[in-house]
């Protein structure tokens, strides 16, 4: 029997829909090349555009915009015309950002939603007619490696595994993360994913389970609920962890339920990247702050700085993953100390790394080491 490929490997040429023109090494840093990379998902459309930089990579644009593609893909099995449109009129957005950064190398992928509807792939055949953005749905496995390249400089090289988690739109996932130290990191070596797992669940596709005009027990009750849909999924894979020998964990989230709720606990009365990346939140106070959150009304999270009325719906779904993963990985004990890394940063990061690894943006040593905006 042949051996299974590796789901994590680098894929060894440029994936369908992938506008990348070659992955060739090129002998010293390449200085003026611009890279894209765009990543659709079932609530976000976001890019970003970055050149190489001696120490890593510097962020020259950006946009982000809540399209909602998977609005209603639960119980339809398909992408509503709607959701279409406003997808669309993003992207046509991001193409033009492109056009006029002169980007020549991006990778532009699409995930749960896309994979999921019946009707995706006419989907991406209209967004590369309209926009002349091919996009490239990843599988699962992709997503989570992405996410893992994207973050993975957040892990302490000291620590136990980290169980880097990355609460989407249409699904999650859960890596457990093998800590490399800096001088054992080879020219472009990945990060070692031990284990992962895909849950069918994120902040869209879990909220459209339950209604959100409800009294405070009807609260209650719902989010239990949520609770008790991703519960089967998340103690399958805690004990798989067990199986690998791994009895503590430290804990890295990314993407924007982890972000906005890390914002509400500092504090802060806008969201300001430089102070949520990198952050270190007690998990106690986080797991606290998640159930105060799931019992107020859309009105009453509305008024919340840095949830606004754009989150106010989605961020009680992303309350209960968070509330699932915090209740079975880190301690109850407020004076344990436990925190958990807020990384801003993930899959967009993680296709601008690959690139310009695979285009010999920083020569022959293979340093990739930072973000910088």
């Amino acid at each position: 029997m042949a051996a299974e490929a590796d789901p994590f490997a680098p894929p060894g040429a440029p994936p369908p829909h992938s506008s990348t023109p070659r992955w060739g090494r090129a002998p010293q840093y390449r200085r003026g090349r611009t890279y894209g990379a765009l990543d659709l998902g079932t609530n976000n459309c976001r890019l970003l555009i970055a050149r190489p930089g001696p120490d890593g990579f510097v962020v020259v644009d950006a946009f982000s915009r809540v399209v909602r593609l998977g609005e209603g893909l639960m119980e339809a099995g398909r992408l509503s015309d709607a959701a279409m449109d406003r997808t669309v009129e993003a992207l046509a957005a991001c193409a033009e950002k492109l056009a006029r950064r002169d980007v020549r190398l991006t990778r532009n992928v699409a995930t749960e939603a896309c994979r999921r509807a019946a009707n995706g792939p006419r989907f991406v055949d209209r967004v590369f007619n309209e926009t002349g953005i091919a996009l490239d749905v990843i599988p699962a496995a992709e997503e989570a490696r992405l996410a893992v390249l994207g973050c993975h400089t957040l892990i302490d090289p000291d620590g136990p595994p980290a169980l880097v988690f990355d609460i989407g739109g249409g699904s999650s996932e859960l890596m457990l993360v093998a800590p490399v130290r800096p001088e054992d990191r080879g020219d472009g070596e990945e990060p070692r994913i031990l284990d992962w797992v895909s849950l069918p669940w994120g902040v869209v596709s879990l909220a459209e389970t339950e209604p959100s005009a409800l009294d405070a027990a009807g609260r209650a009750e719902a989010y239990a609920r949520m609770l008790s849909c991703v519960a089967a999924p998340l103690d399958a894979f805690r004990e798989r962890i067990a199986a690998h020998g791994v009895s503590q964990v430290q804990l890295l989230g990314t993407s924007g339920t982890i972000t906005t709720l890390a914002s509400v606990e500092l504090g802060l009365r806008g969201y300001d990247r430089r102070q949520v990346d990198g952050c270190a939140i007690d998990t106690v106070p986080l797991l606290s702050l998640c159930r105060t959150i799931a019992g107020q009304s859309v009105a009453e999270r509305a008024r919340i700085a840095c949830i606004g009325p754009d989150r106010a719906e989605l961020i009680v779904a992303g309350c209960a993953i968070l509330d699932a993963i915090l209740s079975r990985w880190a301690s109850a004990d407020a004076s344990s100390g436990e925190v958990v890394r807020v990384a801003d940063r993930g899959i967009r990061e993680g296709i601008l790394r690959t690139l310009m690894m695979r285009d010999g943006a920083w020569g022959i040593s293979g340093n990739q080491p930072g973000t910088h905006a």
